[in-house]
Order: C-alpha cells, then structure tokens, then sequence
C-alpha cells in the first residue's frame, strides 16, 4: 500500500483483511479503529495507545503494518475517510484537545501553519499555471463558493476584480444562484472552491457550466471531491481541521497567488489602474 490519498478508500477492508495476522496488541488496536475510527482520526499515537492499553511503539508497528511510513500517514488516511462524514456536532465532540484556552492559540496557528506547508509541498504547479492562463484568456470569469467557501470566493473575486474587468462572483444570497451563470459558455472559465462537507450545490453549478463547455478550475482539498470529478484542472488545498472551525488560510494564500500571478501578467493596466483610484481616493478623502 503506498502513502497516498487513495488509501482511505480501502483503508477498513485493509485493516480487515490483516486482523488475523496481527499481534494480540495490534488487533486490539485494530478493533478500536474499527469501532471508532472517527475518534482515532484526531488522536496521537500516544493517546490511541493508552486508550487501547498498548505501548506507543505498537501503535507505530501497526501503522507500518498496514504499509504506511508512520503512524501521522494512518491518521491523515482516517482523516480523509471521515472528513466529509463529520456533523458539526462530531467535530465539538473531538475539540477536546482544544478545552484548555492557554493552548488554543497556539494549536490553531500551528495547525495553519501546517495546513500551508503541507499545501506549497502538495501543490501541482503546472496545473496552478494552467490555471492562471485560463483566468487570462477567459471570456468571463466566475467564482464561487458555498456556505465558508464563500469568504474566499469572495476575496478572490475582489482582487482579480481591480486586475480584470470580466469577473463575477456567484452571490448565493442575492437570488437563485444557477440563473446567475445561465449564460455561462465555452470562452469562460469557472473557479471553484469547496471543501468538507461538501456543498452539493456547488457540485451542481459547476457541472452546469461543464455542460455548458466552460473551463472549470476545482480548489478543494482533495481528487475525491465532487467538484474535482468534473474540473479541468485542480489545486489541492490542504485544509485539516483543528477544530470545528474549517481552515481557510491555505485556500487564502493560493487565492493570494492566483490573484498575484494574474496580476503580474497584466501590470501595465494595474498600474493605471491605481493611478485613477489614488486621485479619486484623495479627491474624495476615502483615507485618512
């Protein structure tokens, strides 16, 4: 089995088919995983290994078992099996970590900080530029996102708006959301964001505007995504939750490069662009 997205998906079966070749500490391991693998997504090998009664180190042996590199590789494979599962009431549930208030802002940054690193390590860069040449040759550009996802098709939507005159954002409070791209055709181009859980409204516009023969660029957190399925290309995002609370910073900062790469290509415009805003600024006395 190797480190990769796809192991979630036969992760259950796998540990399953090797319960009788596990050692008496393993296959405890082995019961509580499948008897509760949604807690064990956010629990430490040390942690798992109290509950169950077993040393630290057969935890770390029962991950290589199941042919992961280390035991951070089985969660984030649990992680991925659930993530889409998880009511907001589960995620409370497993903020226990998160009770103590000296600890959490330092959980939560780091888990941000972590979130990104992993993102820049995990991101295809030929697709990010792709990306970034369909946004330029676009007819019409439109951005959306559902329920969180929003914020961030919103602030995308925002700066490539000063750099582009063809942008629109999908408004999901202003009217039905599917009239806003019926016009929608083969010269543009739509951005989607989308991330646990699922929006299958989201899903449903962009396999729209497919339909119709637009471009479609998928930001979302994995390849199993629905929104994924149907796009041309996709930027993965990793976006692990620390908590109840979704991370949006790794969407923000390739939001961010998309916006400055665009930006970069169009320059010239940009700069004019300021220039008259500067003087209707100071006209206007719009700063202090």
């Amino acid at each position: 089995m190797e480190d990769n997205i796809k192991d979630s998906k036969q992760l259950i079966s796998e540990i399953q088919s090797q319960y009788t070749r596990l050692s008496k500490g393993q296959k405890l391991i082995a019961q509580y995983i499948l008897n509760n693998y949604d807690k064990v997504a956010f629990m430490t090998a040390c942690k798992l290994g109290e509950t169950v009664g077993v040393s630290e180190s057969t935890v770390v042996r029962f991950a290589n078992t199941l042919g992961y590199s280390g035991y951070p590789k089985l969660q984030s494979a649990l992680q991925e099996l659930i993530k889409n599962k998880l009511t907001t009431v589960q995620r409370v549930e497993m903020s226990d970590d998160f009770s103590d208030e000296n600890v959490i802002l330092n959980k939560v940054l780091r888990s941000d900080m972590d979130n990104i690193r992993d993102t820049l390590d995990g991101i295809d860069n030929e697709a990010f530029q792709d990306a970034v040449s369909k946004i330029l040759k676009a007819k019409k550009i439109h951005i959306l996102g559902v329920r969180t996802s929003f914020v961030v098709a919103q602030y995308l939507g925002f700066y490539l708006g000063i750099i582009l005159d063809n942008v629109h954002v999908v408004r999901m409070d202003m009217g039905d959301a599917f009239e806003q791209i019926v016009r929608v055709g083969e010269d543009d181009v739509v951005i989607a964001f989308s991330f646990p859980r699922y929006s299958k409204k989201a899903y449903q516009l962009v396999k729209y505007a497919k339909e119709k023969g637009a471009s479609i660029i998928s930001i979302t957190d994995s390849l199993f995504a629905p929104i994924a399925s149907v796009a041309d290309n996709t930027l993965l995002v990793n976006n692990s939750m620390a908590s109840f609370v979704d991370s949006l910073v790794p969407a923000m900062s390739v939001a961010n490069a998309l916006a400055v790469s665009v930006g970069m290509k169009e320059k010239d415009d940009i700069k004019d662009y300021f220039d008259d805003l500067e003087r209707m600024w100071e006209k206007y006395g719009v700063y202090e």
